[in-house]
């Protein structure tokens, strides 16, 4: 699938990946401090932002997307970084085709299978009646009965868009991804990589824990962590400055 994608800046290819539910979008403002010293592509992955709809949403799939995407624009040595569902894209993209990474960036995502948690997302994300909102606000309020977080909201409602005059309509692909969400949340296979490659977590998110450290490196083996202070999992939208420090220093070095 061709994916759509946002392009900045000059230089060795930094390749970003969102997370579910998420899309280019949410990336901008990193990708202008990155484009300082990278040539930035904010990626779309299928069923978000503006690329095409699968009802495959396979990791493999999605992996191979990013793979048609880099060999599209001649891509070589590219860093890849991923958050979140698109970091464990970015760890199957890395296993199974390395030769064309320089260097490995999983944000907040371990490789382990997680249990399902983002039933309030999918009620918040019904809940929110379409054909009879006529506002963002409106929107807004219907999405408050489920979410009470209000960066999680906000990042919801950037995916709505008006379809047409009166009608919104979201850009992410609900039904697939709700369906598919027990292979989102499907555990990374366990196979060697070695590439250098940064885990950066959030301290207050539960996605990487210490005691999964061990797992990770026996099969990222030039592997290292990253704890960014008082974090949550949304790490390079709540520590920017903390996160693009440790992302630089990384890949500057």
């Amino acid at each position: 699938m061709k994916l759509h994608y946002r392009e900045i800046g000059l230089g060795q290819p930094l390749v970003i990946l969102h997370g579910l539910f998420g899309s280019s979008d949410n990336w901008q403002t990193q990708a202008k401090r990155f484009a300082e010293y990278f040539r930035v592509i904010l990626v779309d992955l299928r069923n978000h932002g503006h690329s095409d709809w699968n009802d495959d949403s396979s990791y493999l799939a999605m992996a191979n997307d990013v793979i048609e995407l880099l060999q599209d624009l001649h891509l070589e040595k590219t860093i890849l970084l991923g958050h979140s569902m698109g970091g464990k894209v970015a760890m199957h993209v890395a296993q199974n085709h390395p030769l064309f990474l320089d260097k490995l960036i999983v944000v907040d995502m371990g490789m382990k299978e997680y249990p399902p948690h983002h039933q309030h997302i999918l009620q918040g994300i019904h809940s929110v009646k379409l054909k009879g909102v006529t506002s963002r606000s409106e929107a807004d309020k219907q999405l408050s009965n489920y979410i009470d977080t209000e960066g999680v909201k906000q990042f919801l409602l950037k995916n709505l868009y008006w379809k047409e005059k009166g009608q919104l309509a979201w850009r992410m692909n609900v039904s697939v991804l709700e369906n598919s969400m027990g292979e989102i949340l499907s555990a990374v296979p366990k196979k060697e990589v070695f590439l250098p490659t940064v885990f950066i977590r959030g301290e207050l998110s539960n996605y990487i824990l210490e005691e999964d450290f061990s797992d990770i490196e026996n099969y990222f083996v030039d592997s290292q962590f990253i704890t960014i202070q008082n974090s949550g999992h949304w790490v390079h939208a709540e520590k920017p400055e903390e996160f693009i420090d440790a992302v630089l220093n990384f890949c500057l070095r």
